[in-house]
């Protein structure tokens, strides 16, 4: 099972699949002028606004900090280790690329989310790829909205949302305090029920907190290790620029992993880490208060700047200036090695906080996102049942093996793209339409 499950996951995440991500990022980039350079600052500004008067459940910035909760997570430590140590250094400057044209498309569903969302049955906001499929393009690609929603309720259920990050938490927990995982992960249960129990306006009061803390701390230590080896930066920046073209890596020695291997792991691990066009944050965009689309696809689009091009390459950074990614370490404890450099173990234990924290935050972001998932198929009365399974999939994450269930979750969370990609081509004139009106207006 193992073997199958791993040959569909190298098929899904292979070259189709990042081709297509990155090419609609180029794509819109192109049409919309290239709005995440010219508009970046506008967009930072916007995340501050509150417009309390208009449609929505929480604020833009709350919205926002559930989605950078959801995609804050395992990817920008283990994953960016992962990346270096399989395609090395150069795989850093990859992550960039894909970064920079995941912008353009991260503006797009944003913009989208708002311009098509509804009201559900209990009055909240309900919006992302399911909602712009069914509303936007022709009814006959409803069947797309809902494979977009089975993918997403069983990235949620089974993958990202849970025994994913339960298993980094009891990981980590294991191994800096030597808490047992079947103690863990039952008191995991309860605190998540108790926040997800009240819905997005719970789940966004705690990520607008915890968000903003633990992005802080991480890069606050990252910084701190880059600039104790400050001697290092420009030789490290230009080897990511020198092996981004010549695929030097670590693993297997320095002989090189291959050019097409830089790009592939860089590529594949910084849209795992920014989820740009895998149609996830949308979903937490539409419960924004604000009755302008391009707004929000503007304050959607600083995601993937904070995830990947702050935080992914400070983590990178750390890795590649202390000289880690040529041990034989690799995953979190690559990262942890890295700040053990200049902390020590008080590195390592700051580093397990972060990722406990980050996980956590993630199993927040992902109960949302499936719980939309799960209404557009059976209805809002199910979202109970939903919440009631969610909750016990994190109970019993400590008492599972995960080396299947890892593959699993990737397949799935690669398989919710392609739906959401082809509805932002289908729909890329709304977009540049709608791009076009507003800012003609604002002048």
């Amino acid at each position: 099972m193992y073997e199958l499950l791993s040959s569909i996951d190298g098929y899904v995440w292979g070259p189709p699949l990042l081709i297509l991500l990155v090419g609609t990022g180029i794509y819109l980039s192109g049409r919309l002028g290239f709005i995440q350079m010219l508009k970046l600052p506008t967009a930072i500004r916007l995340i501050f606004t509150d417009n309390a008067d208009e449609d929505g459940d929480i604020s833009s910035f709350a919205a926002l900090a559930t989605a950078l909760a959801a995609t804050i997570g395992t990817g920008n430590i283990v994953g960016v280790a992962t990346a270096i140590k399989l395609g090395g250094p150069g795989a850093l400057f990859w992550m960039w690329v894909a970064a920079f044209f995941g912008m353009a498309t991260k503006y797009a569903e944003g913009l989208l989310a708002i311009k098509y969302r509804v009201t559900d049955e209990n009055g909240e906001k309900a919006g992302g790829p399911m909602y712009y499929i069914t509303n936007g393009l022709e009814k006959k690609w409803k069947w797309l909205a809902i494979l977009f929603s089975i993918f997403g309720t069983m990235t949620a259920l089974f993958g990202s949302g849970t025994f994913t990050q339960v298993n980094s938490i009891t990981e980590s927990l294991r191994n800096t305090t030597g808490l047992s995982s079947q103690l863990v992960s039952p008191i995991l249960a309860i605190l998540v029920g108790i926040i997800i129990f009240g819905g997005i306006q719970s789940i966004s009061k705690v990520s607008e907190k915890v968000v903003p803390f633990m992005a802080g701390i991480y890069v606050l230590a990252a910084l701190t290790v880059i600039i104790f080896n400050a001697h290092n930066l420009i030789p490290s920046l230009l080897l990511v620029f020198k092996s981004a073209f010549t695929g030097q890596a670590a693993m297997g020695g320095f002989a090189g992993a291959g050019f097409m291997l830089a790009i592939q792991s860089g590529v594949a691990r910084g849209v795992f880490s920014n989820e740009s066009g895998l149609g996830s944050a949308p979903i937490a965009a539409a419960a924004a208060r604000t009755n302008e689309p391009v707004e929000q696809g503007l304050i959607s689009m600083t995601g993937t700047f904070i995830d990947t091009i702050i935080i992914c390459t400070l983590t990178g950074l750390s890795i590649i200036i202390t000289d880690a990614w040529s041990t034989d370490l690799n995953g979190a404890v690559l990262t942890q090695y890295a700040f053990s450099t200049i902390f020590g173990d008080i590195g390592q234990i700051a580093l397990a906080v972060s990722l406990v924290l980050f996980a956590f935050t993630t199993i927040l972001g992902w109960s949302y996102y499936g719980e939309r998932c799960f209404e557009f198929l059976f209805g809002s009365k199910a979202i109970l049942l939903y919440r009631i399974i969610y909750v016990l999939m994190i109970a019993i994450g400590g008492y599972i093996s995960l080396e299947t269930i890892w593959v699993l979750a990737d397949i799935v969370n690669g398989l919710m793209a392609f739906p959401n990609l082809v509805a932002l081509l289908g729909l890329s004139p709304v977009i540049i339409s709608e791009t076009q009106k507003y800012f003609a207006k604002k002048k």
